[in-house]
């Protein structure tokens, strides 16, 4: 890790941040303090990053993405324009977004894009794909690979293609009893 470079602007990016040289930070756009952002990421003009937070290596945050607190973007993802990630979301390695519907090489959508939101504690694992446009519901756990085509109630556990609920889950992330009772921590939830 490396103090800012030229292409940084050090007003908008927490003292406590650590950001490795080879990241590219376009100015302008906020890292909140103790973020970590490794190698070969590149966060664009006017991407906001809260606290706390982790990029792995070769993240891609596109201009206008907001990223909460305390949020783990793994290895090889791209956060594109249009896409939010709230408080404590975790994202696996080389899970996609997509941000445009119908896209076309010769026809430019650029402020066209669908928004996509995942809430707060939510996971989602690697190689998932998700379709713009859709919200994944607060500690909603989307499994590995799966193919997310529609929006994702908070504490659902999504599976397969296309993506469908197969169980509910806690914040903590066991699967719950028929009572909505988790095993592991006891905690009843409220669906």
């Amino acid at each position: 890790m490396s103090a800012p470079n030229d292409c940084r602007d050090p007003a908008n990016v927490d003292a406590t941040a650590q950001i490795h040289a080879t990241a590219v930070i376009d100015a302008p756009c906020r890292i909140g303090p103790r973020t970590r952002i490794w190698h070969f990421c590149h966060v664009m003009p006017h991407a906001r990053i809260g606290a706390d937070c982790q990029l792995a290596q070769n993240v891609f945050v596109g201009s206008g993405v907001a990223i909460g607190d305390r949020v783990k973007v793994q290895n090889n993802v791209s956060v594109f324009a249009g896409v939010t990630l709230a408080d404590d979301v975790f994202v696996g390695p080389g899970a996609i977004f997509t941000n445009v519907r119908r896209p076309r090489a010769f026809r430019p959508r650029h402020g066209d894009y669908e928004p996509t939101t995942v809430q707060r504690g939510a996971t989602i694992g690697a190689g998932a794909v998700i379709r713009c446009g859709i919200t994944i519901g607060a500690y909603a756990l989307v499994g590995a690979g799966a193919v997310v085509t529609q929006s994702v109630p908070a504490h659902a556990l999504v599976v397969g293609n296309p993506a469908r609920q197969i169980a509910w889950v806690c914040a903590c992330g066991e699967t719950l009893g028929s009572d909505n009772v988790c095993p592991a921590c006891q905690q009843e939830v409220t669906l």
